[in-house]
């Protein structure tokens, strides 16, 4: 029996949306200085030296061009309280930021208030791959508080409590 490309699709995407990750929103501006930001699960480390990460945006995306013609985004990985703002972010609706207390650092770049990281990088490189574009960072600054990190599974937002952490000290 042959699989329709229909039904792959949505083995895939069962597949992965089975697959806990943490959440993303990345910010930028454009050549206007307008911010753009959008939720993103595509994330993932790449180098230690230099320090890079990844992240991939969707063609149809209505913030493609800011992020791919710009030089410089900012990823905040969001705590776990978070989940309103990860909602707007993740709406094709306008006025996000607007949902949220954010200011602009000395990169220029957009910074949502109570993540538990931010990672503000220069764009390294970029690839076309399939109906997204992956976008490679090299980590300019680093901010870290001490907040419980956002997960997600199974389209349902959580978090694992302090108490399960293990100590590799």
């Amino acid at each position: 029996m042959t699989v329709t490309k229909e039904a792959k699709q949505q083995l895939f995407k069962e597949a992965l949306g089975n697959y806990p990750t943490g959440v993303t929103i990345v910010t930028t501006t454009n050549d206007e200085g307008v911010p753009f930001g959008l939720t993103v699960n595509s994330f993932a480390s790449v180098s230690l030296d230099p320090l890079l990460v990844l992240w991939s945006i969707d063609h149809r995306s209505s913030s493609l061009e800011a992020f791919t013609k710009g030089n410089k985004f900012a990823v905040h990985i969001l705590a776990a309280d978070q989940v309103e703002t990860c909602k707007a972010f993740a709406s094709s609706k306008g006025g996000k930021f607007s949902q949220c207390e954010w200011n602009t650092s000395e990169y220029g770049l957009p910074i949502i208030e109570g993540a538990f990281s931010v990672l503000q990088c220069e764009v390294y490189q970029t690839i076309e791959a399939g109906d997204h574009t992956i976008l490679i960072g090299k980590v300019v600054d680093i901010n870290v508080e001490k907040r419980d990190p956002m997960l997600y599974h199974r389209r349902k937002f959580g978090s694992i409590p302090a108490e399960f952490y293990i100590d590799h000290n």
